[in-house]
């Protein structure tokens, strides 16, 4: 699942876009200020910026600097005739624009079409017997296809993205309420780690894919 870093100054615009992108299936992390968005990417990773010009505390134009420095794609969010800081921003390297207010369906198609090019040839991930094609959405243990659930795919993508890292029960189960859209409980989340592991695991009863971390959440490595 892609990680998109949103960066918008304007609380109504920042609200309703961060829930457009979860529901086109976009993890997203979602800032107001310049200080805030670099913080983030020192810390954690990400597959694509979002990044208003005007900000609280500066301009979006360090965010792209920071964010071209370690690679990543960026598209700008400009308003609506400030062609000057739209020029400005692809200069600076950023890959594309849109310009406010824009058509959230155009948005997430000019997402996906920035991602599919920095995206390697096939994305296709080997753990042991396990073969995962992110791109084509498919799973096999050994030679045997796996059958996964959209929310027990979506907790692997989930522990793919964040190899090494330490999961909270609170953020997993975040991601189970944005897909479900009903009432998920603790309960819940250890039920679809279960299943999860039958899948994955040789020996379920002695994960060694998902690790539980007592008291504090989940982790692969």
């Amino acid at each position: 699942m892609p990680h998109i870093l949103l960066i918008e100054n304007d609380p109504a615009i920042l609200q309703n876009l961060q829930e457009y992108l979860r529901l086109q299936d976009f993890q997203t992390t979602a800032v107001s200020g310049q200080r805030d968005a670099q913080r983030l990417l020192e810390k954690q990773t990400f597959d694509l910026l979002l990044v208003d010009i005007a900000l609280d505390d500066g301009d979006g134009f360090s965010v792209c600097k920071a964010a071209k420095e370690k690679g990543l794609p960026v598209i700008f969010l400009t308003a609506s005739g400030d062609e000057g800081s739209a020029v400005r921003g692809l200069d600076m390297g950023a890959d594309d624009y849109i310009t406010k207010p824009f058509r959230p369906r155009e948005l997430v198609s000019r997402i996906r079409n920035i991602l599919r090019r920095y995206a390697p040839e096939h994305a296709v991930i080997q753990i042991g017997d396990l073969r995962i094609d992110a791109d084509k959405g498919t799973l096999e243990k050994g030679d045997v296809p796996v059958s996964l659930s959209a929310l027990e795919w979506r907790l692997l993508m989930m522990f793919l993205n964040n190899r090494g890292k330490l999961l909270t029960r609170d953020r997993l189960l975040e991601e189970i309420w944005d897909i479900a859209g009903d009432f998920v409980n603790d309960n819940t989340l250890t039920v679809y780690i279960k299943r999860l592991r039958e899948k994955l695991e040789t020996d379920p009863q002695h994960p060694t894919l998902i690790q539980t971390q007592r008291g504090r959440g989940y982790r692969m490595d």
